[in-house]
């Protein structure tokens, strides 16, 4: 079975591609037979999770990979213990491929979580929050007939003038080129995770910011307090290199319906926003920010439209989809990749433990980027940033992120 052109491009963008989730619960580390028994019995009939890659068999330009059917599933091929901690998990796994010939995945029983890693080919992170959604006690897994990734819905033939026009700049978006972070000396740049857990009553306080108005989404504060943080860390745009370029984060968008919600393999848009990094109010930068995340759902429909017709092109080429996905990975164009979301449905529990916070994991981009992702479980609230900067600058990011959203939860107290 031949890739999708996404899928094709993220094996030929030149990065590692290794994506994560990981699942905390209190308590001792989980008995490795008993996680290996539980994956057997929700992932061994998933036929996503037994798919091998196979190179092209002639020009790569002119053919592309495959998707063969491996060996039976083996659970302990998969699923090993380690010893070490998640951050340091994190670390080592962001950098470093998958090992070929087998299905592009892996879990690891830490001392203090169950941790996945796969290829972003094989998986996106939808479908690692799905699978681990499976894996709990009282879940019941996706139907196997629907794992074969499928290219997003089109929208209807007919569409209006504004609907083209829509389009239209939909496209200019994604080629604008932008501002990469500021990076150390060339060749210093090194991968970095930072795993950065945030005060709930902070949370909770910013959600409810600005005052008077609906209320703040995952999404649009942690955009606001990521502008915040930039401000903090590197100063005004103006005194960043390369003039007066926009900043741009790059928000994942779900195209999957509620009819094939839990379909794994890639699923995703990405939709470009300018963030306020110059501007000085951080409940300011968080209202400029809902005005922009507001347009997604009209954006989203655009995509729907555009994304079949390229991947259809690429699909035919596949020396242009990873043409295409080398320069989207590029700093200028997909400099930070900002996710949200709230694991539903808490408490969960796995093997009769509750899962007391869930951990994304981003990829690894090009040198000149930060990707961070933001996860509300039950009431703990985790920031992952995945940095190629210096060495310790995921961490400062991530804390400068948490000071913002104070200043941000903070804005509604009363002084004095």
């Amino acid at each position: 079975m031949r890739l999708t052109a996404v899928e094709e491009g993220h094996l030929r963008n030149g990065l590692p591609g290794t994506i994560g989730i990981a699942a905390v619960f209190p308590g001792a580390r989980f008995d490795l037979a008993q996680v290996r028994s539980r994956v057997q019995e929700r992932w061994g009939g998933l036929d996503r999770m037994g798919l091998v890659v196979e190179p092209p068999t002639g020009p790569s330009a002119l053919l592309g990979h495959r998707w063969a059917v491996g060996r039976p599933f083996d659970p302990a091929a998969h699923i090993t213990a380690t010893d070490q901690d998640l951050e340091s998990v994190f670390a080592d796994g962001v950098g470093q491929p998958l090992p070929p010939g087998r299905p592009p995945w892996r879990l690891l029983v830490t001392p203090d979580a169950i941790v996945l890693l796969a290829h972003h080919a094989l998986l996106d992170g939808r479908s690692l929050e799905t699978l681990f959604r499976v894996l709990m006690d009282d879940a019941v897994p996706p139907p196997a007939s629907g794992q074969a990734a499928a290219h997003p819905p089109a929208m209807p033939r007919q569409r209006s003038r504004g609907q083209y026009s829509g389009i239209g700049r939909e496209l200019r978006r994604i080629g604008v080129p932008g501002r990469r972070l500021p990076v150390v000396p060339h060749g210093a740049a090194r991968p970095s995770v930072a795993v950065v857990e945030l005060d709930p009553q902070v949370m909770r306080a910013a959600r409810r910011q600005p005052a008077g108005g609906r209320g703040a989404t995952l999404n649009e504060l942690l955009l606001s307090a990521y502008a915040g943080a930039l401000r903090a860390c590197y100063g005004p745009l103006r005194s960043w290199p390369a003039g007066p370029t926009p900043f741009y984060a790059t928000v994942p968008v779900d195209l999957r319906t509620r009819a094939d919600a839990q379909r794994l393999g890639n699923g995703v848009t990405a939709l470009r926003i300018p963030l306020p990094v110059d501007t000085e109010s951080p409940v300011a930068r968080l209202e400029t920010c809902q005005e922009l995340v507001a347009a997604f759902q009209h954006r989203s429909d655009a995509h729907r439209t555009i994304l079949p017709t390229l991947q259809a092109i690429a699909r035919t080429m596949p020396w242009l989809a990873g043409v295409m996905a080398r320069n989207l990975a590029r700093p200028e164009a997909t400099t930070s990749l900002c996710t949200a979301f709230k694991w539903r449905g808490s408490p969960s529990h796995f093997l009769g433990r509750p899962l007391s916070r869930v951990v994304p994991m981003s990829q690894l981009a090009p040198p000149g980027t930060a990707n961070l992702c933001l996860v509300h479980t039950a009431d703990a609230y985790t920031l992952t940033v995945v940095s190629h900067l210096g060495p310790g600058d995921a961490r400062m990011l991530g804390e400068a992120v948490a000071q913002d959203l104070k200043a941000i939860a903070a804005a509604g107290t009363p002084t004095g």
